[in-house]
C-alpha cells in the first residue's frame, strides 16, 4: 500500500460509514461544521510524535530541519540558500530582506520565483503531511505550487498524530493544500520525475517553543 493510500484510507476511516463517496455529505452539516480543537498528547508522547514527523517528512525526499522560535528567520534564511527571488504571503510573520509580497502576483511571476516561504494549518505525524488551509501567513494555492523551492514552516504545537487529529483541527469548509513531499510522478517509464506538477524542493522547518 502506498502512502497515498494510507493517508486515503485514515480519511475515510475519520469520515466514517458512506462519507468517502461524492454526494453523500449532508450539505446542511457541512455549513454547521465548526473546527474542533486537536485531540491532546500526553507530554511524554510528544517528543516522540514529533521525531516520527521530523522522520516520515524526510522519507518523501523533503529536507526537514528543526530551530527554536528564535532561530527561525536565520533558519529560514538558510534554507533559502541564497535564491535572488523569494515570494512571502500577506501575514507572515518572519523578517526576510528582500522578499517580495504576494499582493496578486501573476502566474508568470511566480514561475520566474525562485523560491515561496509559507507557514502551515497543520502537520500529520504519521504521514508526513503537511497541511495549508490558506489563511494568514500561508497564502493562496499557487503561490506553493509554481516557485521551485518551497520552505514551510510548521510550529510544533501545529504537529497531530494522524490524519483523523488533522480534520478535527481543520475547517471543512476551507480550502486545504495537502503536501507530502516535494511534487513528483512516475508516469512516464514509471521513472520519478520531481518538479513536474509543483515544487521540485521541498523545506520542512520544525519550530519549537
Amino acid at each position: 500500500m502506498s502512502a497515498r493510500d494510507d493517508v486515503l484510507a485514515a480519511v475515510r476511516g475519520a469520515l466514517g460509514p458512506g462519507r468517502d463517496r461524492p454526494g453523500t455529505e449532508d450539505p446542511a452539516a457541512s455549513r454547521a461544521a465548526e473546527p474542533r480543537a486537536a485531540v491532546g498528547v500526553p507530554e511524554e508522547e510528544r517528543a516522540v510524535m514529533l521525531d516520527q514527523f521530523a522522520e516520515r517528512v524526510a522519507d518523501y525526499r523533503a529536507t526537514v530541519t528543526r530551530c527554536a522560535a528564535h532561530e527561525l528567520a536565520s533558519t529560514v534564511i538558510s534554507a533559502l540558500h541564497g535564491a535572488p527571488t523569494v515570494v512571502v504571503p500577506p501575514g507572515l510573520a518572519i523578517d526576510l530582506p528582500g522578499a517580495v509580497l504576494d499582493a496578486g502576483l501573476t502566474s508568470h511571476d511566480l514561475e520566474a520565483a525562485d523560491a515561496v516561504v509559507t507557514g502551515a494549518a497543520v502537520g500529520i505525524a504519521e504521514t508526513g503531511t503537511v497541511v495549508l488551509d490558506h489563511g494568514p501567513g500561508q497564502g493562496r494555492r499557487v503561490i506553493s505550487l509554481l516557485p521551485d523551492l518551497h520552505v514551510c514552516v510548521v510550529h510544533e504545537r501545529q504537529v497531530v498524530p494522524d490524519v483523523p487529529d488533522a480534520l478535527a483541527r481543520l475547517d471543512p469548509l476551507r480550502a486545504q493544500t495537502w503536501i507530502s513531499g516535494p511534487s513528483a510522478t512516475s508516469d512516464i517509464e514509471l521513472s520519478r520525475v520531481e518538479g513536474v506538477h509543483g515544487p521540485r524542493r521541498l523545506h520542512v522547518i520544525l519550530v519549537g517553543s
